[in-house]
């Protein structure tokens, strides 16, 4: 079947034909969007300086590095609403630690295992329970939140001693390698995870879990295993979110992080991702990442309320997934 043809010119086709196979072109050209808007919207193109640059990147870091998780997820046709409260737990957890007086090693890799033990319960219920992955993380994300809550004496825990090697790691201001170290690790993380996508067997698998799960249980796969695989990754991911979430507030704040699962999945579903399996790019999420964080810090530069902010993203999302089903048509048709 041909793809269907556009009336007004044949160049029209071409275009659109390299829109659709190249899903880079949808994240670059919604932040160069944002950038513009709010940059000619700023007093002396303030939106743009190397200030404020520098402030988006460190404030997408917690998005980021979390929706680079998701992103394996999803990609496998799976989703996880649960990263939210693994990202308080986590913080909860490292300050913690921190109080109880073990050392700031200790306490990274308390916030690690921390995800990590949460991803593998949630993988655990989606395999060995077979319950639809969006109903599995749905119940955890109240079960960790509350979990949460009980370990922090429903309060803010503050450590007795400020760990500057870990506030220091995610302040953007007088690092001496102009963006935050924190910036710099996530960066490195999403390259090492394009790699796992793109060139190993694991990443493979991956994609051809999400595109046709029976097919890649008839072609060898361990579809269970996979799975299970691909949640623990997104909740080490989910950790190391909560563990920068942490350093940034001080505390570990067990309301923290409560509807940053919708910024994550936004960031995953902007960039390339599709809700439903089989698609998506590291690269893509964190061009979406950080165009929400952009969004977000231009609506608070301009004076705006929140619920600007939250319109606007809900309308990106819709947007998002229109484009998706589009562009799944469109190579479906050709």
């Amino acid at each position: 079947m041909t793809a269907p043809r556009s009336r007004l010119s044949p160049h029209v086709d071409a275009l659109i034909e390299f829109w659709v196979r190249r899903k880079w072109v949808t994240p670059v050209a919604g932040l160069a969007v944002v950038l513009s808007f709010f940059a000619f919207k700023s007093d002396d193109f303030a939106f743009v300086s190397s200030y404020n640059i520098r402030i988006v990147a460190a404030q997408t870091v917690q998005v980021g590095v979390c929706a680079i998780g998701m992103t394996f997820i999803m990609i496998g046709g799976g989703i996880d609403l649960s990263v939210g409260s693994v990202m308080a737990l986590s913080a909860v957890a490292t300050a913690l630690a921190l109080k109880a007086g073990y050392s700031s090693p200790t306490a990274v890799a308390v916030a690690m295992i921390t995800g990590v033990l949460c991803g593998l319960v949630n993988g655990l219920l989606v395999t060995g329970l077979r319950i639809v992955p969006f109903i599995a993380t749905l119940g955890t994300l109240s079960i960790v939140r509350g979990l949460t809550r009980r370990l922090a004496d429903n309060q803010v825990v503050r450590p007795t001693d400020e760990p500057e090697s870990l506030v220091s790691f995610v302040q953007p201001l007088g690092s001496t390698t102009w963006l935050a170290p924190a910036v710099w690790v996530t960066l490195a993380v999403g390259i090492a995870a394009a790699v796992v996508l793109n060139w190993t067997a694991f990443g493979r698998r991956t994609f051809a879990l999400g595109s046709n799960e029976v097919a890649a249980r008839l072609s060898g796969v361990r579809v269970n295993r996979q799975k299970l695989y691909l949640y623990t990754l997104g909740g080490l991911f989910a950790g190391l979110a909560g563990l920068f979430t942490f350093a940034n507030m001080r505390e570990g704040d067990p309301t923290a992080s409560a509807g940053i699962e919708l910024q994550v999945i936004s960031a995953v579903v902007v960039g390339g991702g599709s809700l439903m399996g089989g698609q998506g790019s590291v690269l893509g999420t964190l061009v979406g990442a950080f165009m929400l964080t952009s969004l977000v810090n231009g609506c608070t530069l301009a004076g705006w309320e929140n619920y600007i902010q939250e319109i606007a993203i809900g309308t990106i999302i819709v947007l998002a997934v229109a484009i998706d089903y589009f562009r799944r048509r469109w190579l479906t048709e050709r």
